[in-house]
């Protein structure tokens, strides 16, 4: 082997710049808590603009700083989130409803949203589950909400549909598994004896030169200049994983609905905890669930373990509308023995819940049809080229 290119961490260090390197100052971490602190506002067209100049989003606000502009992007995320919580609450008057429902006030927990009549409602229910990651209840993808437009980003049209239709409407918020507390002192510190460093590690430790550990320690602030408080993730009961999640929900309130219909949209991971849902309370599912939309669910089947009996119900009940070049609804193969795949008419993962709305609530208009006047379950969908007419 050869070792010519080899440059150690000591070397590399050596060779930095310091006061180049202290031009580079990072500004502080500190950003508005408003999209009016940020000089954004949300347009007519639900388009998120610049106050002053009516630009889009720019997410290189300063050059050469990504970790800054980064932590800037997240922190309007975090505002956006909240911005969304309102207008579920304000514009599609739902409510919140925390969770576990037995929650202790010092405890942690989270929340749903739900339509007044959710539970009450004799005809139809329609649960919207989202992917994971930052996005919670209310949002398919911040990354559309902040550089294209609320409709697509949110599940707003959804809701206000579903809601003219006659539908009861439950959000989940799969992804709001724990809260981040600060860590104290003794936590952030652990005692050397405590250590599970070898001794010779510690040793060799030792005996850098003063000089060294300086550039070192210098390189280390420079790559980290503001060291963030140690946090630590206390889980929520019950609700700690987008899987567990689905099934709390499922338990407490979908499954103690009056609805005679209950119907679900799951993107992308949503899609796998769905799944997950079904394999847990298959019979209840079954009984109670009319139609599923999975929007590029990344469920699988065989690693989730989906015995025959669910995999056959999937493929009568369910279908996915997947990121293809193929036009909207056009059957595309699938290697697993599931539900039929469609394509969303799109390539962009994160748009597929958006392009598909229509053909969406057209698939539960046929399938609550079907039901109808069969009695009961019927197939919705086969592995075909399909086209709807405009009801």
């Amino acid at each position: 082997m050869n070792y010519n290119f080899v440059v150690s961490k000591t070397d590399l260090l050596s060779r930095i710049d310091l006061d180049e390197l202290m031009k580079k100052d990072e500004p502080p971490l500190e950003f508005p808590d408003t999209l009016e602190g940020f000089e954004y506002t949300f347009n007519e067209k639900g388009q998120l603009r610049h106050i002053k100049t009516g630009e889009p989003f720019v997410f290189n606000y300063r050059e050469d700083l990504h970790r800054w502009n980064q932590k800037r992007y997240e922190a309007l995320g975090e505002i956006i989130t909240k911005y969304v919580y309102e207008l579920l609450e304000e514009e599609c008057h739902l409510k919140k409803v925390y969770v576990p429902v037995d929650a202790e006030e010092t405890e942690p927990r989270s929340f749903i949203f739900m339509s007044e009549d959710a539970l009450i409602n004799p005809d139809k229910l329609m649960i919207l589950i989202q992917g994971n990651g930052v996005v919670r209840a209310g949002q398919w993808a911040r990354r559309l909400i902040i550089n294209e437009d609320l409709d697509s980003g949110t599940q707003i049209p959804y809701i206000k549909r579903a809601i003219e239709e006659g539908y009861g409407i439950i959000i989940l918020n799969p992804n709001e598994n724990y809260i981040e507390v600060e860590k104290t002192k003794a936590q952030e510190q652990p005692s050397p004896d405590s250590s599970d460093e070898p001794a010779e590690k510690k040793e060799r430790k030792d005996k850098i030169p003063k000089d060294t550990k300086k550039r070192r320690d210098f390189y280390e602030k420079y790559r980290n200049p503001q060291k963030e408080k140690e946090t630590m993730q206390v889980f929520i009961r019950e609700n700690g994983s987008p899987e567990e999640h689905a099934i709390y929900v499922w338990d407490h309130f979908i499954s103690q609905s009056l609805a005679e219909n209950v119907f679900v949209v799951a993107h992308s991971y949503g899609g796998l905890a769905f799944v997950e849902l079904m394999i847990q309370r298959e019979t209840e599912v079954k009984n109670k669930v009319t139609a599923v939309a999975l929007t590029d669910s990344v469920h699988n089947v065989w690693h989730q373990e989906a015995d025959k009996i669910v995999r056959e119900w999937m493929r009568e009940n369910c279908c996915n509308w997947v990121s293809s070049s193929e036009p909207l609804d056009t059957s595309v193969e699938s290697m697993l023995p599931d539900c039929p795949r469609v394509s969303a008419g799109t390539e962009r993962h994160e748009l597929t819940s958006w392009n598909s709305f229509p053909s969406i609530f057209r698939f539960f208009h046929e399938a609550m049809e079907a039901k109808t006047s069969s009695g009961k379950a019927a197939p919705t969908r086969r592995s075909q080229r399909i086209r709807y007419e405009e009801l």
